[in-house]
Formats: structure tokens, sequence, C-alpha cells
């Protein structure tokens, strides 16, 4: 189940909202009095609700909107309960001068902005002790380990617990937590329109996410990232596994750099069977892995973690994407139309690797440039291939231009790594950018008249060559692409 968290500062919006998110199938909402701004009326918010309805008013310094005394919010939530709200919050300190009365049940709550704490049982014990029919936790994670220990605390308590971690590193415990037993998880109205950190909105958690239908036997998958809040793979995957009818979910994890070894400890408990691996791990993950396939040994870069009989197996779907794109542009170019071509590659990570590796395959002339130098000859020497300084990037006569830098992704999209003047005509300049597709650089070659090549075009083949690897089945190809194009925005293919 979803509560549904509505702050509206008009009675008549609150109720109106309320009303919507019942008729979309919302079981549960959560009215926060402290957002509205003259004297609460709550008979008329109470009136002829649709479903049950959570009576909040959170002070200040638990993130609420709350300026009046103390005594009169208390006043409030004890009128609340003799109005026969459903349920009443309650902060663990305040809950002792607010006795139960009549049919409203009692969720004790903690909050806490600035981290997840250690003795988070001992928290949990205070809390129950409070006459409470749910206790619930929010803590602000600074680690992707502080989902599983909040996702365990809701699974192994007596008391209905609700346990979620705040921040875009907590994502995954608000997807999880009815998986791990919680009553409700959170969501708010909008997503313009976010209550607490890191919330996701209603539609969100059902459309894309298909929350009701995560139980104990649903798979697992994600995409690991620093940051992750831009990709839209979980669109794409979640849209598949819909239409394939598989019992399987795809979140997003954000996972810092120096902590990507302790996330893969802990997804066997998460119930994660594979990952799609990005910036910034796509290099770091080998290290991990207990078996990798030929082409990411070679490309020294892996994409794609299946989880097999406890062991974690690594694959690269990015080398064969990108050939696969640049192909589609040079389809009337003969059998072999990169051979001996000249690509300029922008960048020197884990993508550039990938595509430099399946353009020597065949044969064109690879020209590495990046910012650090050093990184650029390292890629080079891997796969004798020619290097140039990036200052010196807009000399190199390429027929091919592709650039696997960040330069231009959302929300920078107002930069380019290549001037326009230097695009001309003759060439083919792919971005692996896909967020945005439109990007500057793609912008100014289709205005040179280049042929361009889309991150879209690169994302959906290596998404679709990933749900093989996940599933074992043909990915639905248009539904995939569909899905990515309503999220973009239309697209050109």
């Amino acid at each position: 189940m979803i509560c549904v968290s509505i702050g509206r500062g008009r009675h008549r919006s609150m109720i109106a909202e309320a009303r919507h998110v019942s008729e979309q199938g919302a079981q549960l909402v959560e009215l926060r009095l402290d957002y509205i701004r003259r004297a609460v009326n709550l008979k008329r918010l109470l009136a002829n609700r649709r479903c049950p309805v959570v009576a909040t008013c959170r002070r200040e310094q638990d993130g609420g909107k709350w300026t009046g005394t103390d005594q009169d919010r208390l006043m409030l939530l004890r009128q609340a309960i003799v109005d026969g709200v459903d349920y009443v919050d309650l902060e663990q300190d305040v809950a002792g001068e607010i006795p139960r009365y009549g049919k409203t049940k009692r969720i004790i709550s903690y909050h806490n902005f600035t981290e997840t704490p250690e003795d988070l049982q001992t928290i949990h014990q205070k809390l129950s002790r409070q006459d409470a029919d749910i206790v619930k936790i929010a803590t602000l994670a600074h680690h992707p380990h502080d989902n599983l220990r909040m996702l365990q605390l809701s699974e192994t308590s007596r008391i209905p617990t609700v346990a979620i971690c705040m921040g875009d590193l907590g994502t995954p415990s608000r997807l999880l937590a009815g998986r791990f037993g919680a009553p409700f998880t959170y969501a708010t109205f909008h997503e313009d329109r976010t209550l607490a950190p890191g919330q996701l909105s209603y539609r969100q958690m059902t459309e894309s996410y298909g929350y009701a239908d995560i139980k104990s036997s649903t798979a697992i998958f994600g995409v690991v990232a620093d940051p992750v809040a831009h990709s839209l793979s979980p669109t794409i995957h979640n849209a598949a596994f819909q239409d394939s009818e598989l019992d399987m979910v795809y979140l997003p994890f954000r996972v810092p750099l120096d902590e990507l070894g302790s996330f893969l400890g802990d997804c066997p408990e998460l119930g994660i069977k594979g990952l799609s691996v990005t910036i910034p791990h796509k290099e770091e993950v080998m290290q991990f892995l207990d078996q990798v396939d030929t082409d990411a040994a070679t490309i020294g870069a892996c994409n794609t973690v299946v989880f097999e009989s406890g062991q974690l197996v690594g694959y690269n779907t990015d080398h064969q994407a990108a050939v696969d794109s640049i192909l589609s542009a040079h389809r009337r170019s003969g059998p072999t139309p990169l051979k001996g071509k000249t690509a300029l590659i922008l960048g020197a990570g884990g993508a550039a690797k990938s595509v430099a590796y399946g353009l020597t395959q065949l044969g064109s002339d690879v020209v590495i440039t990046n910012r650090d130098a050093e990184r650029a000859g390292l890629l080079a020497e891997r796969f004798n291939c020619r290097t140039v300084a990036w200052d010196e990037r807009q000399k190199i006569r390429a027929g091919i231009l592709i650039n696997t830098t960040p330069i231009g992704m959302h929300p920078n999209v107002n930069e380019s790594p290549y001037e326009k003047r230097h695009i001309d005509r003759g060439m083919v300049v792919f971005d692996t950018i896909y967020n945005p597709e439109q990007t500057l650089l793609i912008k100014h070659a289709r205005e040179q008249g280049s042929r361009v090549i889309t991150g879209v075009d690169m994302f959906i083949r290596q998404a679709e060559l990933q749900f093989r690897y996940f599933t074992g089945q043909e990915a639905p190809k248009e539904v995939m692409r569909d899905r990515l194009k309503r999220s973009t925005g239309a697209a050109r293919f």
C-alpha cells in the first residue's frame, strides 16, 4: 500500500488532491496539516473522504512547516482523533501526551534529517513502547547499506514498521518497503512537490515501478551509478518487464565509487539478480566479478552484471550496441564501411573503451583524446590506437566523431565537447548521451548537415542485450523504444 502525502496551503486544494489520488487507486492519504496557511478546519478536511486518512502536523525540527505553539499543535492532533481520523502521526517525544481514543490508530514516528543512526533497534523499542499500532522511522541515508539496515528493521519487527531512508541514496528503501513487510510506504502527490528528500510521486510508484506488484518473489534488477537520478534505464526496463508479464522490477541505485564493493555484497539480501553498470563504475566493478566474458575482459569495462549461482558474472553490451549504431549510419557504404575510416573518440572512460574496441575490430583508424592525456594514452596503447591532445582534437580530419564524455548531459545541456565550426557535412557525429537526446553537439551536427547518431539508439540496443542476459528472453524492442521516446520527447531516429 502507498500512503500519498499531501501538503497544500488551502483546504480546497488539499481536499481536491486527496479525492483525485483516491480515484486513481490510492488506499491511504496523509494530510499535512502544518502546510495549511489558516486555521485548520478538520471537519471540512475529513468529511466525505474517499479513503482512510492520516493526520500529521510536523514541527520545523521534524521537516514540517508548523510555526505555532506546540500546545496548539497537540490540541489540533487531539481534535483530529476526536473527529474520527483513521490514523494520527505522533512524534515519539509527544506521543505520551496524547492518549488513545476511539478507533484512531497511532503511528509513532521518528525523523532524522542528518543520518541513519547506528542504534536503530533502540530507537524502534522506544517508539514501540508508546502504544504504537505502527512505528515509522525515516532517516537520511549516507551509505547504500543504510537501505538494507532499514528494510531488515521492517522485516524483523513484531509491530508493523515503516522504515525508510530519505535522500536519493534512500530511494530503494521506499520502493522495496512492502517487499520487506512494511504496511505501507510514502509517496507525494506530484514529483515537483516532494514533502521529504527523495520522495517519489504516486504516479512514479505505480506506473513506473508497479509498487503493488513487488512481492517477496519479485526478482530485483537495477542500474548502479553516481549520480543516478538522470537515468532512464528504470523506465525502459520496467516497461519491458511489464509487457513481458515477468515478476521483475528494475530500480535506481545511487552508489558512490568507494562503496561499490559493499553494495555488491548487500545485493543477495536485497534480492538483486542483475545490474546495469554505468558511470563511474564500469571499470571499478571488474575487480569484484567472479567471471567475465571475453569482450568485457578485453575491453576492461563491464556494463552488465548477472548473479548466477552465487557468482557475479560480468558482460559488456556497449561495444556491440555502439558498433551496430554506427553501422546503421553506413548502410549504403559497402560490406566493410568502417575499415580505414578515421574515428575520433572524445573521452577515455568505460564507454570510450567499448567504442574503441568495437571500431578497431572493424579496422577503423581510431584516435583517442581526453583531458587526462595519460588516461588517453593507456587506452590507445590497449587497442593500438593513436592519441591527440585535447586542445588539438579539432585538427583531426575525422570521418566519425564520437562523444563518450558527459559534456552536454542533463543538466549541463548548453555545453558541447566540440565546436560547431569544425563539424563538416561529411562527418558522422555520434553522441552517446541519451538524456537529452538532442544534445548541443547533435543539434550543431544537424545544422551542419552531418549524419547523426543519438545516444538513444545505442542506449536502446545495449538495453535489449541486457534484457536478454537478465531474462533469457528477447526484448520487446518497440515497447522499450516507445517508452524512451515518450520520456525524452519526440526523437528522430
